[in-house]
């Protein structure tokens, strides 16, 4: 008489009785992620479109950069040129003088701007009364929510001649200064308007990120014998050195793009050799002059430095101090 053992079937774990064995995804994989928050992604889908519609695909018209563009006709251009805009405008002493105006701006608008939302955000730190922290704060805010074209003509009216300005200069050592059509007062004055308008809305994420400072660190600081000064320059910091470092990168990357709007409004042909840079004068020869060929050459060269600029700046800072935006 014959036995029969009944082997029972193997068994996968994980798999349910009477269904194949299921491809799982990896965990941590953006299959599984996707699958998991896809509400919150959706979240993305405008922001997205808007990049798509408004930043990628314009790039399309770089094109006419080496086409020959007539208003009427195709908008990629009528004919093949080849690289004769962006000869014209190497040849060009107005595109270079705007060149180095953009420089000179954007390295003074670097050296003053950045460093002092992060000053402000320190002493703003250092605050004990709350209620005078919050007042300070109103107050060096609101400049960032005022127009452009309200800060320009703040701008103009102070610094005109019979501005306030003016009057206490007159005052004070009886003579005044024409501040609108001087070429050398005009980087001072747009300096120091943009530091006074971007101070307080720039202080922001400093101020955020300053309170993830551990303040057992301020306390092991103070057993050292460490004061104020030194607690700020060996505690707080080496703390907001990722974000300042981040925002650094950023600003870099919008170097050659100065403050276009502002310059336009406040600026005027007495003052050329220091104010014209090239957002302004691509606003002259594409739109004034009808020339988009041209100014689309321009301004695809500001952007091939921009993103070396910042591409640049990305891999040092990576290299120096281990932070980088990818």
């Amino acid at each position: 008489m014959a036995l029969r053992l009944d082997v029972p079937p193997k068994v996968v774990p994980g798999a349910e009785p009477g269904q194949a064995k299921k491809r799982r995804d990896k965990p941590g994989s953006w299959k599984l992620a996707l699958k998991r928050d896809w509400r919150l992604y959706t979240l993305l889908a405008l922001p997205l479109l808007y990049l798509l519609i408004f930043r990628y695909l314009p790039m399309a018209g770089n094109v006419i950069a080496f086409r020959q563009f007539q208003p009427g006709g195709s908008i990629f251009g009528e004919k093949w040129v080849g690289f004769k805009y962006i000869t014209l405008f190497i040849n060009d002493p107005s595109f270079w003088q705007a060149f180095q105006n953009t420089i000179i701006l954007g390295v003074l608008t670097l050296v003053f701007c950045f460093p002092m939302p992060i000053i402000f955000a320190l002493m703003l730190n250092e605050l004990r009364s709350q209620k005078f922290k919050k007042f300070v704060q109103t107050v060096a805010y609101l400049p960032h929510f005022m127009s452009v074209v309200i800060i320009a003509g703040m701008i103009l009216q102070n610094f005109s001649m019979t501005g306030t300005v003016n009057q206490i200069a007159e005052t004070l050592f009886g003579t005044t200064v024409n501040f609108t059509q001087d070429p050398g007062w005009f980087r001072p004055m747009y300096i120091s308007s943009e530091v006074w308008q971007t101070m307080g809305w720039g202080a922001i994420l400093y101020l955020a990120a300053l309170t993830r400072v551990d303040e057992s660190l301020y306390e092991a600081a103070r057993i050292d014998g460490a004061n104020r000064w030194q607690q700020t320059w060996h505690v707080t910091l080496p703390a907001i050195r990722p974000t300042i470092i981040t925002l650094l990168i950023l600003n870099i990357g919008t170097f050659m793009a100065v403050g276009f709007e502002k310059i336009l409004l406040i600026y005027n042909p007495l003052n050329y050799a220091t104010s014209d840079v090239i957002s302004t004068y691509l606003y002259r020869v594409g739109l004034e002059s009808s020339n988009f060929s041209y100014a689309a050459a321009i301004g695809m060269f500001e952007s091939v430095i921009g993103l070396t600029l910042i591409l640049s700046a990305n891999a040092i800072s990576k290299r120096v101090a281990g932070t980088s935006l990818w």
